[in-house]
């Protein structure tokens, strides 16, 4: 089971994602980003992982281009946090 929401607050747009990040649900995510990229207004754009439970190669994937378009992340959890940093090193290595 995967679940996206959308808080909005007066300084960002919050995108908290819940469960499984695989697919189907990848592109999910990145069609609701690109929805939710518009019209912010001059606020932040966040993804929450506080509440994903794993990430396959597929959500590694979404989550490394949702990085390099300039998504804004926040997790709890050492493990995603492992997986961000890994994937922000990628983004350094690649033109």
């Amino acid at each position: 089971m995967f679940k996206i929401s959308i808080l909005e607050t007066r300084g960002d747009r919050r995108l908290v994602l819940e469960g499984k990040l695989a697919p189907p649900w990848t592109e999910e995510v990145e069609s609701v980003w690109r929805s939710a990229a518009q019209q912010l207004q001059g606020r932040k754009l966040i993804i929450d992982l506080t509440n994903v439970t794993f990430i396959s190669p597929d959500g590694e994937n979404t989550l490394f281009k949702l990085m390099r378009d300039g998504a804004k992340f926040c997790c709890r959890d050492v493990l995603t946090k492992h997986v961000l940093k890994q994937l922000a090193r990628r983004s350094r290595n690649r033109p």
